[in-house]
């Protein structure tokens, strides 16, 4: 395995609380915004990335001229194997946001099904005025996406009694049943009443919630996204919710965020939370955690967990 002896992280609060690292691993601050503090960039090996606008600060990798790993703090990769060349590893924090992104993805279907969005108006405005809307018992959920988060939200869901299929590259059975393939999306659409998208944006997934998907599904039906926001078609998915066909709850969004004008803000069938899925209170341990894992193995000499991209620890 190659030696990571020098690895900089994003602020210092973040360096302490890995503190002390393992023998034979210093820690530097490096925001990628300004020079690194008291190491030069031709030592640093390894980066831990900011958790938040990290897209924002890619650019700065390519100073780091000896870099073998990069490590996120988020489940998404987006831009930074390209950013960190083939020659270095990437790393993600994939795990670390499964619970707290679940939990949210829960409280999105349940908040626009029962019309709680509706009722914090009304509430503003001094209105009384129930309804009887669908619960989520008995809804046909249609969940794409089955890696870690994906799992958490079938977990979370299972106590509802709702009826759940589960939407993945190919077609396959696993230990939980069936996965269907994302080529059958368009069918699946029709027969299911809220569909969660919570899968990786790559090639294949980006607006894989297309328009043709979207008139697929029944009228009234709901659309969360909780994983990327190019995986669903924005300009599509406006048009149906504006028409008032279609429901949406939305963590993520393309573009990022949205701009103030734009129709989705003040739809009343649209949900919008600014990307906080996994930022709750349940990141900072788990993230520390999953650091601390990382350079352990690091320091013996291991591979790190994780890898998206394998670089120098291809051969290992």
């Amino acid at each position: 395995m190659p030696p990571i002896s020098t690895v900089s992280f994003p602020d210092q609060d973040l360096l302490a609380r890995l503190s002390p690292l393992p023998k034979g691993i210093k820690g530097a601050v490096w925001d990628l915004k300004s020079d690194p503090e008291d190491v030069a960039l031709a030592e640093i090996d390894a980066v831990v990335l900011p958790y938040l606008n990290a897209g924002a600060v890619l650019g700065s990798l390519s100073k780091a001229s000896n870099l073998q790993l990069v490590q996120t703090q988020s489940t998404g990769y987006d831009g930074v194997p390209e950013a960190a060349g083939p020659a270095a590893a990437v790393a993600t924090a994939a795990g670390v946001h499964a619970a707290a992104t679940a939990e949210l993805a829960v409280g999105l279907i349940l908040a626009k099904l029962r019309g709680i969005d509706a009722a914090v108006r009304d509430q503003q405005a001094g209105n009384w005025n129930p309804q009887r809307r669908p619960s989520l018992a008995d809804r046909r959920v249609l969940l794409l996406g089955v890696g870690g988060i994906g799992h958490e939200i079938a977990k979370r869901l299972s106590p509802f009694e709702v009826e759940l299929t589960r939407v993945g590259s190919s077609a396959r059975s696993d230990e939980y049943g069936q996965v269907h393939a994302a080529a059958d999306l368009v069918s699946l659409a029709a027969t299911h009443d809220v569909l969660v998208a919570v899968t990786p944006l790559r090639d294949a997934t980006h607006k894989l919630v297309n328009a043709e998907v979207l008139a697929a599904m029944p009228d009234g039906a709901l659309v969360v996204n909780v994983g990327r926001g190019p995986v669903v078609d924005t300009e599509a998915l406006t048009a149906e919710v504006l028409s008032g066909r279609l429901h949406c709850a939305l963590d993520v969004v393309d573009p990022e965020p949205l701009p103030s004008d734009h129709p989705l803000w003040r739809s009343e069938n649209a949900l919008i939370t600014p990307h906080v899925g996994g930022n709750a209170s349940a990141f900072e341990p788990r993230i520390v955690k999953l650091l601390a894992s990382q350079f352990e193995a690091l320091a013996a000499g291991k591979r790190p967990a994780n890898l998206v991209q394998e670089g120098p620890f291809a051969a290992g």
